[in-house]
């Protein structure tokens, strides 16, 4: 999935600002040619080993409606194209499989793009356009792209769970996606049993208590949760300073999940985070200007700012099921790419020896020599 402010690099010299605008622009020819290119050689299994060395063992792997091919509805911002999406990007997912196969990672396939776009971002792939509920051939197909998905990687067993479906949008009805929800589960569930696979459900920007009762055990088993947290899309948190987005972390977000988990009856997982405070990423295709309470702090301070944050977010999410940083690795945003705050110590890495555990050694020793 193209997100502009993830590769801008990618976008230099076009108007198009998600993937269906790319695709259309540049026709499919030279689409093909430059996606194919993208995909053999900005994610290899060189990543996917230093992710295991780091000590993660899981990635979530976003995917669009159009995988399998020239089948998918058409919408009118593809024009004239009918079907303009580059073929090709199911024999990557079968790679990543390879990969987390052999290095023991497990992997939630996400269904990150529906027909017609169901929250109106990039991410959707058309951003400005959410239209995925008013149509029932786009809801139909995402079934079935959800069903190919659990037949194709049942046997795999580097599959960990399907999402349904990414972010759908606090417009569309919670009914609605409860019974999409439903019927993706009973799809999943034909292919892949919940002894082997989770079924995933976003929480849509909504309440998690719109939820109480849906999906539980005994008729539903092996249900999970996403929710994702952010600080720095609302106007309230761009204008908190540093301590504030600490508070907000330790105490609020803890306190959430300790309700979610005590009450909520699911496993839940925080499906997406950053160290992102300010919105500067989207000033890479807004000429607006993005003033932050965070601007007037020296180097040194934002790196331990960014180090205390982390930390902070890490402690609550830490309480969940499990927790999916996004995204792995950006061209412009550190503070959105996990291999880089790894690198740069603001989060751990998991896969090197603690320091405390050199401290302790250092003190046996000095106890001994005493």
């Amino acid at each position: 999935m193209l997100e502009k402010w993830i590769t801008p690099s990618l976008f230099e010299g076009l108007q198009a600002v998600d993937e269906t605008t790319y695709c259309v622009e540049l026709g499919e020819a030279e689409a093909t040619r430059r996606l194919h290119h993208h995909w053999n050689t900005d994610i290899t299994r060189k990543d996917f080993a230093w992710l295991q060395r780091a000590g993660i063992n899981a990635v979530r792997l976003p995917v669009g409606h159009w995988l399998f091919g020239k089948d998918y509805p058409y919408h009118r911002s593809y024009r004239e194209a009918r079907y303009p999406y580059v073929a090709g990007g199911l024999k990557i997912v079968d790679k990543v499989f390879r990969w987390a196969g052999e290095l023991g990672l497990g992997v939630i396939l996400d269904l990150h793009a529906a027909p017609g776009c169901q929250n109106g971002f990039d991410n959707g792939g058309i951003a400005g356009v959410c239209e995925w509920h008013t149509n029932e051939e786009y809801i139909r197909f995402s079934l079935d792209v959800l069903e190919r998905l659990a037949q194709r990687y049942s046997a795999h067993p580097a599959l960990y769970g399907i999402q349904v479906l990414n972010e759908p949008s606090w417009q569309i009805p919670t009914d609605l996606l409860k019974r999409f929800t439903t019927d993706a589960y009973h799809r999943i569930r034909r292919h892949c049993p919940p002894e082997q696979v989770t079924v995933v459900f976003s929480d849509g920007f909504r309440d998690w208590r719109e939820y109480k009762g849906f999906l539980q055990e005994p008729e539903f088993r092996n249900v999970a949760l996403d929710i994702h947290r952010y600080q720095c899309f609302e106007k309230s948190d761009v204008d908190m300073d540093i301590f504030g987005h600490i508070r907000k972390s330790a105490v609020n977000l803890r306190s959430e999940a300790d309700e979610i988990i005590r009450e909520s009856g699911y496993q839940v997982y925080c499906g997406e985070w950053s160290l992102g405070m300010t919105l500067k990423m989207v000033a890479l295709w807004s000429e607006q200007t993005f003033n932050h309470a965070l601007k007037e702090m020296d180097e040194f301070q934002m790196s331990a700012a960014y180090r205390g944050f982390a930390a902070a977010q890490l402690l609550s999410f830490e309480k969940y099921a499990g927790w999916f940083f996004w995204t792995y690795r950006t061209e412009t945003r550190p503070e959105w790419s996990y291999r880089d705050c790894v690198e740069q110590g603001l989060i751990p890495d998991m896969g090197k020896p603690r320091q405390f555990t050199r401290i302790h050694v250092l003190l046996e020793e000095a106890k001994n020599e005493s």
